[in-house]
């Protein structure tokens, strides 16, 4: 392909990127993550902030992944700090797909603590992939003040997330059991169920901790005999 036909085709794709079809925008990510170029990170960037297809922005962070972390991570890096709710969450999203070592201190405690729900359920993820082993027992500590926060999917994206971390979160939940405040109570012991029991599932462990705690624990020991 002569660079005339080359530029034409990229035209084309970049092009295609921002169709109004969904199915046409997939189709061009999956076009640019199976040929990479580096020409085309930026435009990856930039659709990934605002495309609205749950199915079209996984491609597009395929396609990112495709690319050269060395041209990449820079890039997310910086777009973490961007004004753009989306734009931060597709890239720590990205960030956990590519899991650089190199990126942990850009995972701070402001985007763990990000007020947009799905920044911060992104940086939980990205967290415990990315965490190294001497830091765990912090990261576990700080995603435990986030018990309560939001609605189901925000609570099973922090159980699955404190999970993850294993035995090391056991301190910290102990402390939330504690809490002044019954919500945060109830995910910590619908999290505590599940640590113990992975396939117990999500709901039954919630429905039986909220249960537990409008019960008390005296209630509960009583019932049990």
């Amino acid at each position: 392909m002569n660079s005339t036909q080359r530029t034409s085709q990229d035209t084309g794709l970049l092009e295609a990127l921002g169709a109004e079809s969904s199915s046409t925008r997939l189709q061009a990510a999956l076009a640019v993550g199976t040929d990479p170029d580096p020409g085309f990170v930026e435009p990856l960037m930039a659709r990934c902030a605002i495309e609205p297809d749950f199915y079209v922005r996984d491609m597009l962070t395929w396609a990112l992944t495709r690319h050269s972390p060395e041209i990449t991570v820079p890039r997310l890096r910086a777009e973490l700090d961007s004004t753009c709710a989306q734009g931060r969450s597709q890239a720590l999203h990205t960030l956990s797909k590519v899991q650089d070592p190199s990126v942990w201190p850009a995972i701070t405690r402001s985007l763990l603590h990000d007020a947009d729900d799905e920044v911060a359920r992104s940086a939980w993820r990205a967290a415990v992939v990315l965490v190294p082993e001497g830091e765990v027992n912090e990261l576990a500590a700080n995603l435990v003040t986030q018990l309560g926060r939001g609605d189901r999917n925000v609570h099973l994206s922090l159980s699955r997330a404190l999970v993850a971390l294993g035995d090391a979160i056991e301190p910290a939940l102990r402390t939330a059991l504690a809490s002044n405040d019954p919500t945060v109570r109830a995910h910590a012991r619908a999290t505590q169920r599940l640590l113990g029991d992975p396939d117990a599932g999500f709901d039954p462990s919630i429905g039986e901790a909220k249960r537990s705690v409008a019960l008390g624990p005296e209630r509960v020991q009583g019932a049990a005999c």
